[in-house]
């Protein structure tokens, strides 16, 4: 039988040893905080108006920013970005889409003018999108993010609006935005439903001030048919270009999964006033072009797996209801479905030999999706 006093004793004994236990095992596994990029220099804002220039990535003003990234691995790097005409879009160092962490932990590099700024902090494999109209979110090799405004006033933008058309939930276009080479002002105003649920788009302002109307479908369709009737739109100007299209707001002009509808005459009085494209469009075989006569017309394309079917018809139907006035089957650059969404577009093309004289507005009396 064990006495009282060594019970006592052990019983110290152990407690001693909890407690230095405890105390090293805090000591020796210190908690890890987790990473995070901070700014310590921006540049100014880009400035942000009705502009509508033809501006090259050359053309930008550039300047420096700094910050610092607390908490950084070894091999992790700095990915930047600046938000211009609509688009996050990756600053380049030296050809490059990454800036080096110091030692210290601090970074350093020149970025073109923007409204905002992003620095992400990425992991060595990780491979940025060049441009995209939504930032990543930390995970899949970001592992932090921090964006800020450009310093100065910041530029003032319409809001932009949700509406249905449809039975599809929509969401508007805001502010400079570059499309098919042209820069246009998109002001949500300039779309809107009627009360028998048709969609109107316009181009409205005056020579230098105009502004034009862009919604996208809030989610992706995929492979499958998609239909719009539209009104008669020979009153367009020449310079006034309708598009109905899918894209992505993620990657380069060559792989946004992009089939085009164009209606419009790309600025000159002759030329052709319908244009079906798979892009790129550079390549022969990927576009095809006719004169759509006045009237409604109902504009479509079958996607599929490695094959696109564009028809156009005349009148409020389909290729069994109606005449069909063109018809084309593509199969080179199809590409294949992913992050795309519907857009309806109509706005300015500013680089053709007629210029934009008057307001232009087009009805589209409905879209169809059947997979």
């Amino acid at each position: 039988m064990v006495s009282r006093p060594h019970i006592v004793a052990r019983t110290a004994t152990f407690s001693v040893l909890l407690v230095y236990f405890v105390l090293t095992g805090c000591h020796s596994s210190p908690k890890t905080s987790a990473p995070t990029v901070v700014f310590s220099k921006v540049p100014a804002a880009q400035e942000s108006h009705y502009k509508t220039d033809i501006i090259e990535d050359r053309d930008y003003k550039r300047d420096i920013i700094e910050g610092r990234a607390p908490g950084a691995r070894p091999g992790q790097r700095i990915v930047l970005y600046a938000k211009t005409d609509g688009r996050w879009g990756v600053c380049r160092q030296s050809g490059q889409p990454f800036t080096n962490i110091e030692a210290d932990g601090r970074w350093k590099a020149s970025v073109h003018l923007g409204i905002q700024y992003a620095a992400l902090l990425v992991d060595p494999t990780y491979n940025p999108p060049e441009q995209t109209e939504s930032l990543p979110i930390v995970g899949n090799g970001v592992m932090a993010l921090a964006v800020v405004n450009g310093e100065g006033p910041a530029p003032v933008l319409p809001s932009p609006k949700i509406l249905n058309f449809s039975g599809y939930e929509w969401t508007t276009s805001t502010g400079p935005i570059f499309r098919a080479g042209s820069r246009n002002f998109f002001d949500p105003a300039n779309v809107w439903t009627d009360e028998r649920g048709a969609l109107h788009l316009r181009i409205s302002g005056s020579l230098g001030k105009w502004t034009a109307a862009e919604l996208k479908l809030t989610r992706s369709l995929g492979y499958g048919t998609y239909r719009f009737q539209v009104r008669d739109v020979s009153h367009l100007e020449p310079s006034a270009l309708l598009t109905l299209i899918t894209w992505d707001g993620v990657g380069t002009e060559s792989n946004r999964r992009e089939l085009d509808v164009e209606l419009g005459r790309w600025g000159y009085l002759d030329n052709d006033n319908v244009h079906y494209v798979v892009q790129p469009y550079y390549v022969p075989a990927n576009f095809v072009t006719f004169r759509m006569p006045a009237g409604v017309c109902t504009h479509s394309f079958r996607w599929e797996p490695g094959q696109v079917t564009f028809s156009t018809v005349a009148g409020s139907g389909n290729t069994d209801a109606g005449r069909v006035i063109n018809q084309h089957v593509f199969t080179s650059d199809v590409p294949s479905r992913g992050g795309e969404s519907v857009r309806i577009a109509l706005y300015v093309f500013h680089q053709g030999q007629i210029p934009l004289k008057n307001e232009n507005e087009v009805i589209i009396d409905k879209f169809e999706y059947l997979p």
